[in-house]
């Protein structure tokens, strides 16, 4: 039986296990991969309770949703839950470089993605998602990508074509119950604020900025949802690797999609050294952190392989004691008034 405890999404009658599994990587995400390691990824996470996958279209251009479809559409529907994304739509493109990475992906799907947040656009990418899993019904829709983090000075008018299009196609499709709920997939807090005034939603995919190593923006945003009852989901809790490796990772030290800044560094050796004096691997505390906020109702680090997703059981499970988050709330590293896990 699974250890991983769930918690319920928003409004609507899904739950959520506390750690999802982020399939960017079976797009083939900054290297290629066999086609055999989504499998393995999918069917592990299943037997650990892992049940619930995020992908997009965007993800490989086509290739994840593919993948994952093919490693889940044996298993019976009522056993996993999906989540993909609209805002995009895949264009065929007969002058696509298949040999060469595209938007970070190594990926042999000749298509381009085009932002469009149309009533059209969204009921088309949901309807190609299906075909694309090979799958009847998809459980949560997150709109990829808006706001001004993404799209600059194009924020307000593409936010308009949302509005006016877009919006309405989400709420029929979750009325006419062809999903159980929507909400907005992003790495910004201020669109999601936008949404709460303007719209309904069930749900915020915020990639990266509810960590260890980023969360003061995004906390005023979290209490809000827990008034509300919209539910958040800490994505991208790694902050692209910094507090899965530490100090010592090999590679990069990346942060944000660039090179991390002095202060970050300094906080993530501040961070490992904690956790060495308390025993706790510095991927446990960085996955179960966003968890003591009330509004969390999943954390989603992209996980890639049977041997990953069983590693990232046993750090969702290592019991942390009290003893550490109350240190590290007063050590300064993180700010003033975040609410922390309990052993």
């Amino acid at each position: 039986m699974s250890t991983i405890p769930r918690r319920p999404l928003g409004q609507t009658d899904l739950s959520l296990p506390v750690i999802g599994i982020g399939c960017s990587d079976m797009g083939n995400r900054n290297r290629p991969r066999p086609p055999e390691e989504a499998i393995g990824t999918a069917h592990t996470g299943l037997k650990a309770g892992l049940d619930w996958f995020d992908v997009a279209p965007y993800y490989g251009l086509g290739l994840a949703e593919r993948r994952l479809g093919d490693a889940l559409r044996e298993t019976p529907r009522d056993h996993f839950l999906i989540s993909t994304k609209v805002g995009r739509t895949l264009l065929p493109d007969d002058e696509a470089d298949t040999s060469q990475p595209r938007h970070g992906f190594h990926t042999p799907m000749p298509f381009r993605a085009a932002f469009d947040y149309s009533y059209d656009g969204v009921m088309r990418s949901w309807e190609a998602s299906l075909h694309r899993l090979g799958l009847a019904h998809i459980d949560v829709l997150f709109l990829h990508d808006i706001g001004a983090y993404a799209h600059g000075e194009n924020d307000a008018r593409l936010w308009r074509e949302f509005i006016d299009g877009g919006l309405r196609a989400l709420v029929e499709l979750k009325r006419d119950g062809a999903i159980e709920a929507f909400g907005l997939g992003v790495n910004e807090a201020a669109v999601c604020h936008r949404m709460l005034d303007e719209a309904p939603v069930d749900a915020f995919l915020l990639a990266g900025r509810y960590t260890l190593l980023d969360h003061a923006g995004a906390l005023p945003l979290l209490d809000r949802c827990a008034e509300a009852g919209v539910s958040v989901i800490a994505a991208g809790p790694y902050n692209t690797g910094l507090l899965a490796g530490g100090t010592k990772r090999t590679g990069a030290m990346r942060y944000d999609y660039g090179a991390a800044p002095p202060e970050i560094l300094a906080s993530l050796a501040a961070l490992e050294a904690l956790c060495a004096s308390h025993d706790v691997p510095l991927g446990a505390a960085a996955l179960q952190f966003g968890l003591g906020h009330p509004a969390v109702v999943s954390v989603l680090p992209g996980v890639a392989g049977s041997a990953r997703v069983a590693e990232t059981c046993i750090l969702a499970t290592t019991p942390i004691p009290a003893a550490f988050w109350a240190e590290l709330a007063e050590s300064g590293i993180i700010s003033p008034g975040v609410p922390l896990p309990h052993s």
